[in-house]
């Protein structure tokens, strides 16, 4: 069996147009990953669900469920796209998600939609899918803007999921809202299927050159760190934003609508930055823009705890979202650009699956230390991890000059 390893062509004469097609497929998987949240308690209930803790409890295994398997199979569809190359994942990808997708519109109990959610993340990671190919196959002097392309579809797959199940249900019905997605996700896996171009080139190995001998370089894993970090502190704040906000304003009534507003702010300002600091990281070092995205970030977080009005903290989590806009796509980046030849698909993996990690541990930990020390707490333990993550980066990239 050939190895289909990271050394594509410089530039693979189809990176652009199979970029627009990993970028529109991880917008629509994205949405179906984050469709449930606003209507799964209800849809529990309607599965035999009774009494909140018992719902609550259900909500949490159930939304959590795609993300722990997608978390600990990254490593593995990274491993075999290095082999067999990543089309060939993205089409089991989406074809897997169309159909988990379309089940969990069949349940019958919440066993089954536990077991479906598990599904998902095991047969799917598009998106983390797409971060290969495209890192793979984009020119190096592009890397950086063409990953801020495919993170802003990827951001606009999280703000549009949770809107379209907040509004579908009502409209079509909600196991009919799956399959809807699931249509939506099958179009994709026809794209991919159709139109994504992937022109493999057979690796040479030699028994005592193999790439997976080759030692994992110490800048790749600086990067799954600051993956991690970073995650971390942009999600440690999503327990206590609702109730933050509620203590901001006199009609409470509103907290839910302020919330959505501000978190939709934070996703638009990523959106808005990343293709953009990708081509300034391309230009300027990735590292130096990495660095610097982490810094401005964590003093961005210090006044937020300080707020007084929900203006201020709409600001504020704005400009933290242009400044997060770029910052995986460095990481992703740099560990494309020192990924040994056949390992980058397996390290950008490994990467996913620390971003995973972040986002499971940080609501916890904001969750902790909002209960022990109080919200305003959360935004400045968040800036320090933020600011050690710079730290961390500044001295690393100063070593490498």
């Amino acid at each position: 069996m050939a190895d289909y390893s990271g050394n594509l062509s410089e530039a693979d004469p189809h990176w652009q147009r199979n970029l627009w097609v990993c970028t529109l497929g991880s917008f629509s998987t994205l949405i179906a990953m984050t469709l449930l949240l606003p209507f799964l308690p209800l849809y529990l209930q309607s599965l035999g669900v009774k009494g909140t803790s018992s719902i609550a409890h259900w909500s949490a295994v159930a939304y959590g469920a795609t993300f722990l398997t997608a978390a600990l199979t990254a490593p593995l569809w990274g491993r075999l796209a290095d082999k067999y190359g990543r089309k060939l994942m993205l089409i089991r990808a989406s074809l897997g998600m169309a159909v988990a997708m379309s089940l969990m519109g069949m349940a019958t109990a919440p066993w089954q939609l536990v077991a479906l959610r598990l599904l998902a993340g095991l047969l799917g990671g598009y998106a983390s899918g797409s971060m290969i190919l495209v890192a793979a196959q984009t020119p190096k002097e592009k890397t950086g803007y063409a990953i801020g392309i495919l993170s802003g579809g990827i951001m606009a797959g999280n703000i549009v999921g949770p809107l379209a199940g907040g509004m579908l249900p009502a409209i079509i019905g909600i196991r009919e809202t799956f399959l809807l997605t699931g249509g939506i996700i099958f179009l994709a896996f026809l794209g991919t299927l159709l139109l994504l171009k992937e022109e493999r080139q057979p690796a040479r190995h030699s028994p005592s050159q193999s790439a997976v001998q080759q030692p994992v370089p110490v800048a790749v894993k600086v990067m799954w760190v600051s993956a991690m970090l970073l995650i971390f502190a942009t999600m440690s704040v999503e327990p206590i934003i609702t109730l933050y906000v509620a203590s901001l304003i006199s009609d409470l009534t509103q907290a839910t609508l302020f919330t959505g507003v501000i978190m939709a702010s934070t996703a638009l300002g990523s959106i808005i930055a990343a293709p953009r600091i990708g081509a300034l990281a391309d230009r300027t070092g990735h590292w130096r823009v990495l660095s610097c995205g982490l810094l401005i970030c964590g003093v961005l977080l210090i006044p937020q705890a300080f707020v007084t009005a929900v203006w201020q903290l709409l600001v504020l989590r704005f400009l933290m979202g242009l400044a997060l806009g770029g910052m995986l796509p460095c990481i992703t980046a740099i560990i494309r650009h020192h990924a040994p030849a056949g390992q980058t698909g397996r390290l950008l993996g490994y990467s996913t699956s620390a971003q995973y990690i972040g986002q499971v541990c940080g609501p916890l930990f904001g969750g902790v230390v909002a209960g022990q020390a109080g919200m305003p707490a959360v935004f400045l333990g968040t800036a320090v991890i933020m600011l050690i993550a710079s730290g961390i980066n500044t001295v690393w990239c100063k070593r490498r000059v």
